[in-house]
């Protein structure tokens, strides 16, 4: 497969990025099918995703026109042999478990044809957890994305059993969509950007869990010096606390670190009590 043959876009999850990520590839010229387990899931995205059009326009990222264009591109459907239907490439945004991204990858396998690319956009998990039950080892790769809206930095990443073809095609795709790829030579945890701004969110944290000062102040005290427009923990509340908790915790586990384990008790607490940020209307704070 050449990067000219890539068409047809299956994204494999309706949440936050899984919005995001389609809507790029639409308005890029593609045609997105948007696949999740249920209808309501995927008509709350779909609203969402219809919001977010226009804050691509507000940002001057795209035209009214493109966004109008790239929303008749989109297709949704529960049916994963309906889904399957002429993917070239599937970019995969389930939860964070990596029995059930195998599981995904492997029924997706039984019924895409064997050119399809897989790539997914975990931020938490390695590749090679889920690799072999895939089926496909060879053609799955990450193809992680950040906020769309801020940046088009994207992570590459193979795990040992990637053909470097494909670690070749996924580059020369992203490119072709005006995004930036950075290619890592090896799995890392994190990939380049998350694992540096891990360290960040969890100095932030680590603050708030010792109660050396409230959050408001932490905030300030990031925004005052450096001049930007949020600190950490309004930036976790744009990311999702649940995701910042999954991802807190799941390091904790790995490295034993008893500060890490505590801040993701301190993140818990949100988490349980629904409070997950901007997309709840709260989270460490409030939001109409």
């Amino acid at each position: 497969m050449n990067v000219e043959d890539i068409k047809n876009i299956l994204i494999i999850g309706s949440g936050t990025m899984g919005q995001q990520i389609g809507l790029l590839f639409a308005a890029n010229g593609y045609d997105v099918v948007l696949y999740d387990i249920s209808d309501d899931i995927l008509k709350n995205a779909y609203s969402r995703i219809v919001k977010l059009s226009g804050s691509m326009v507000k940002a001057g990222k795209y035209s009214k026109s493109d966004m109008e264009n790239a929303l008749t591109r989109i297709r949704l459907t529960t049916s994963p042999e309906k889904a399957a239907e002429n993917a070239d490439l599937i970019n995969e945004s389930a939860p964070e478990n990596p029995e059930l991204k195998g599981k995904i990858f492997g029924m997706f396998h039984q019924l895409c044809k064997p050119e399809t690319v897989f790539t997914t956009n975990t931020s938490s998990l390695l590749p090679s957890m889920f690799a072999q039950a895939s089926g496909r080892p060879e053609r799955l790769c990450a193809l992680h994305f950040h906020d769309v809206l801020l940046t088009n930095v994207v992570d590459v990443m193979p795990h040992p059993g990637t053909s470097p073809e494909i670690v070749e095609l996924v580059k020369a795709f992203a490119e072709k969509n005006n995004l930036l790829p950075i290619v890592l030579n090896k799995e890392h945890s994190g990939y380049v950007f998350n694992f540096m701004f891990m360290a960040f969110l969890s100095s932030a944290l680590t603050l708030a869990q010792r109660e050396v000062a409230p959050i408001s102040e932490i905030d300030n005290a990031w925004t005052g010096v450096m001049h930007t427009k949020s600190g950490p923990f309004a930036i976790m509340d744009a990311i999702g606390l649940d995701t910042v908790c999954t991802i807190t915790t799941a390091r904790a586990e790995k490295t034993g670190d008893k500060q890490g384990k505590a801040n993701a008790l301190f993140l818990k607490e949100y988490v349980n009590a629904g409070k997950l940020g901007i997309k709840s209307g709260q989270g460490f704070y409030t939001y109409k």
